[in-house]
């Protein structure tokens, strides 16, 4: 089994430069069973990332690239009447394969986001009633880019669950950069790679993988990571029991990646930001209520005061008292020895430091004179149509 492993990253290698520890982790997602969701800038390498490892494999592989106008048939497949026949038949969507790249995820409505979440979850299709398995194995890797949120739909977090790890690519070094121009000069890799194992293998590594022995006292570590995110300052939403598992499984893949038959502490370790980072709901709205807050803004020419009226919109909802200055609190510089040169903007930050220090003394003062901070009235929603 540790050669059909090793066979797959020696594959994906011929193809991409450097990106060791992101091709391990892949494989560790599909020997766990579970789902990638790869979240990078373009060009990074994701899509190849992709169509090598489904190359790797003597699979079906599937495409969707994911659209706003994208439909939920499109994705799982429909039923259509057939004239020749009188009856209706099923056309099967591009999920019926076992490595699949939903490329873009986030620019799909959530509504098509969500035909997937059966598919990830179960390993089945269900359309007009009628359910249909997905042959295994089925490995969903999605990509989509944290930059560009113009027209995109933040997935919801049911469907962001069920992915086992989030991903990013690590950006190469100045030597892999100049291996991967002349490893695409005059070819493509991509098109010459062939499959080196097949789906079979691929279910038996799975099965292999949950026999993985780890020892008691790691299953309490596990715990203890999982019970410290529900606990953790800032954090309002920790790792759910299926969070925990999910590392489990994570930790179990990873060791038989490495050839081992038992699971370590850095197994857990390796796999524990990509599989917990996304699970968690990070909100400081408690922590950060009644604390005084600056928005200051920093341009060449123009814009900042179209930043600050966005940025001063966060401490308004965390009822943070928002301390201002003589003038728009803003500075500019194309660079930051430049801003050296602006004296009026120096002049504003002085006077902004100045009533920052001065209401912080105030607070302590009314804390120490037994003055207690004000208690919100609980929240009610109105709908602004009726």
């Amino acid at each position: 089994m540790e050669n059909i492993l090793s066979a797959v990253k020696a594959n994906i290698q011929k193809v991409l430069v450097g990106e060791e520890r992101v091709t391990s982790l892949l494989l560790t997602a599909l020997v766990a069973g579970g789902h990638v969701l790869i979240e990078d800038v373009p060009g990074m390498g994701k899509t190849v990332l992709a169509r090598s490892l489904a190359k790797s494999v003597d699979g079906a592989f599937g495409r969707i690239q994911f659209t706003p106008d994208l439909l939920p048939s499109d994705v799982t497949g429909l039923n259509f009447f057939d004239n020749k026949s009188g009856e209706f038949q099923f056309s099967p969507g591009p999920v019926f394969c076992n490595i699949l790249l939903a490329d873009e995820i986030n620019r799909a409505t959530p509504r098509t986001q969500s035909a997937l979440l059966e598919c990830m979850a179960e390993g089945q299709v269900t359309v007009d009633g009628e359910t249909r398995r997905l042959a295994p194995p089925f490995f969903v890797i999605a990509t989509q880019n944290p930059v560009e949120t113009l027209g995109t739909y933040p997935l919801p977090e049911a469907q962001l669950d069920r992915f086992l790890m989030r991903l990013s690519m690590d950006l190469p070094t100045r030597e892999q950069e100049r291996q991967i121009l002349e490893r695409f000069q005059t070819s493509e890799p991509l098109e010459e790679l062939g499959p080196v194992c097949k789906p079979e293998e691929i279910v038996a590594l799975q099965a292999a993988a949950r026999k993985l022995y780890i020892h008691p006292v790691l299953l309490e570590y596990i715990v203890d990571l999982a019970r410290a995110s529900r606990e953790a300052r800032g954090v309002d939403l920790g790792v759910s029991p299926r969070g925990t598992l999910a590392l489990l499984r994570a930790s179990q893949a990873k060791a038989l990646v490495e050839g081992r038959a038992f699971v370590t502490p850095e197994d857990i370790k390796e796999v524990g930001v990509p599989v917990i980072a996304h699970r968690l709901a990070i909100s400081g709205g408690k922590y950060l209520r009644h604390k005084p807050a600056a928005v200051v803004t920093s341009a060449r020419r123009a814009g900042t005061t179209t930043a600050l009226e966005a940025m001063e919109k966060v401490p308004q909802f965390f009822e943070m008292p928002l301390i201002s200055s003589t003038y728009w609190p803003m500075v500019h510089g194309g660079k930051a020895e430049e801003v050296l040169s602006d004296e009026e903007g120096l002049q504003i930050m002085r006077n902004l430091g100045r009533n920052m220090a001065w209401m912080l003394r105030c607070i302590e003062a009314g804390k120490a004179a037994g003055i207690a901070a004000p208690v919100a009235e609980n929240d009610k929603r109105t709908n602004f149509i009726r």
